[in-house]
């Protein structure tokens, strides 16, 4: 998963702002306790940390995905 497809995720999922502010603030068991923020800067993986923010926020299995593009119509 690249960075900018994991921001996409969180503000599908949260929306921009409170999305921001949930990268910041919220402490994740998954993560020993880090915020997503601290952890995508020490170098964790963004799938890693995305998965902790669906595992401990409860995010439904399915909103853990980008919809599929919408495919161009045939002429």
């Amino acid at each position: 998963m690249r960075v900018s497809e994991f921001w996409d995720l969180v503000e599908q999922e949260f929306g921009s702002g409170y999305g921001a502010v949930v990268t910041r603030t919220q402490s994740l068991g998954s993560l020993g306790g880090r915020t997503a923020d601290e952890a995508l800067e020490q170098g964790e993986s963004a799938r890693r940390v995305w998965e902790a923010i669906c595992h401990d926020m409860d995010v439904p299995p399915e909103h853990h995905y980008l919809p599929d593009p919408p495919q161009p119509e045939e002429r």
